[in-house]
């Protein structure tokens, strides 16, 4: 059992130029994995506005989708439907298509999402879903990331542009010093932006969410 994960871009017609777009999140998903390297296969464009990719756990996936989401500069933003299932990969042609469970559960998380979005929870960006069939235990850790996820999901889309990039520096282990000489502001401005935006419980979560997947 695998996560897997689709994903698309948010008002992608809105953009005035979609294919540098698609560049930025090519990019963006390379810097979190060398981060963090959490996927089994990193986030994809297979075709149009959409990516794919598998993670070894549900608590992988939503640790490397949390840094994607700090690093995208504003502008540009993604939508994730995360699938918790099993994985069947079809060869057809000398190619391998990726098939089973977990896909269809990503199909319906990533649906949710933007439904969520249009609705209830516009600031809502992942979405969890379990395949069916998967036991109790599955469906109630799936529920749990769910909860966190709009939370999570809340408080990053409230962020600057710039609060985001010291989220993802404190996430990946940076100093608030080294931040600070980056961004070209003393430690104190660095230190008030995380507090003012909740940014610690953000890196708190990241890291326990971290330490799961890898343990």
């Amino acid at each position: 059992m695998i996560a897997t994960v689709i994903a698309d871009i948010v008002r992608s017609r809105e953009l005035l130029d979609r294919a540098e777009a698609q560049k930025v999140i090519h990019r963006t998903v390379a810097r979190a994995e060398a981060d963090a390297p959490l996927a089994l296969a990193p986030l994809t464009a297979v075709v149009g506005d959409e990516l794919q990719g598998e993670y070894p756990t549900i608590g992988a996936a939503a640790a490397a989708l949390l840094l994607v989401r700090l690093a995208l500069p504003d502008g540009i933003d993604c939508r994730f439907g995360v699938g918790l299932g099993d994985v069947r990969p079809v060869e057809l042609d000398g190619r391998t298509i990726p098939e089973g469970p977990a896909w269809w559960a990503a199909r319906t998380a990533v649906e949710r999402v933007e439904t969520l979005q249009q609705r209830v929870a516009p600031f809502a960006r992942t979405w969890f879903e379990a395949a069916e069939g998967t036991d109790a235990a599955v469906v109630q850790s799936v529920a749990l990331a769910n909860a966190y996820g709009l939370a999570r999901d809340q408080l990053v889309s409230s962020m600057s542009d710039r609060t985001r990039r010291l989220t993802y520096g404190r996430c990946v282990g940076r100093s608030q010093r080294d931040l600070a000489a980056e961004e070209g502001v003393t430690q104190s401005a660095v230190s008030q932006a995380l507090a003012s935006a909740g940014s610690a419980a953000v890196v708190e979560g990241f890291q326990a969410l971290r330490a799961g997947a890898t343990s």
